[in-house]
C-alpha cells in the first residue's frame, strides 16, 4: 500500500456509504492523530485504539448520523496531498473549506492540526485532507 492515509479515508467512506455503525482501520500515528481531530471536531462519535489484535494495531471508530433523518456527520473526505504530488501550504495559503463550515488537516512542525488552529499558531505544513 502507498498511500496509508488514503486508505483510512476510503474505509471511512465506504462505511459511511453502507451505513456502518462502526468501522475498523490499521492503526498508525498520524491516523491516531486525525481521528482525534475528528472526534474534537464532532464528525465522529469515538474511537478506541486496540494494540492486542496485531502488531500495529487496530483503530474502533463509531461513526455519527443524525438520530432520525439518518445523515452521516461527514458528508465528504477528500485527500488533498497524495504520496506523487504532495500539497504543502506557508501562513499565508492556508485553505479555508466551504468557508470556514470544513476543516482541513494539516500537517505541521506542531503536529497534525486543523486549518484554524495552523493559522491561530502561524505555522504551515502539508495539507493531508478536506473533511465536511
Amino acid at each position: 500500500m502507498t498511500d496509508p492515509i488514503a486508505d483510512y479515508l476510503t474505509r471511512l467512506r465506504n462505511a459511511i456509504r453502507a451505513n456502518h455503525k462502526v468501522v475498523d482501520v490499521p492503526a498508525s500515528n498520524i491516523k491516531k492523530e486525525i481521528t482525534k481531530i475528528l472526534k474534537d471536531k464532532g464528525y465522529i462519535l469515538n474511537y478506541k485504539f486496540e494494540d492486542d489484535v496485531n502488531v500495529q494495531g487496530n483503530i474502533k471508530i463509531a461513526l455519527k448520523y443524525h438520530p432520525e433523518s439518518k445523515i452521516p456527520a461527514i458528508k465528504t473526505l477528500k485527500r488533498v496531498s497524495t504520496p506523487g504530488m504532495r500539497q504543502y501550504c506557508d501562513t499565508t495559503t492556508i485553505p479555508r473549506v466551504l468557508n470556514g463550515l470544513g476543516i482541513a488537516i494539516i500537517s505541521t512542525s506542531k503536529g497534525v492540526i486543523t486549518d484554524k488552529e495552523a493559522r491561530n499558531l502561524n505555522v504551515g505544513g502539508e495539507v493531508l485532507c478536506y473533511v465536511y
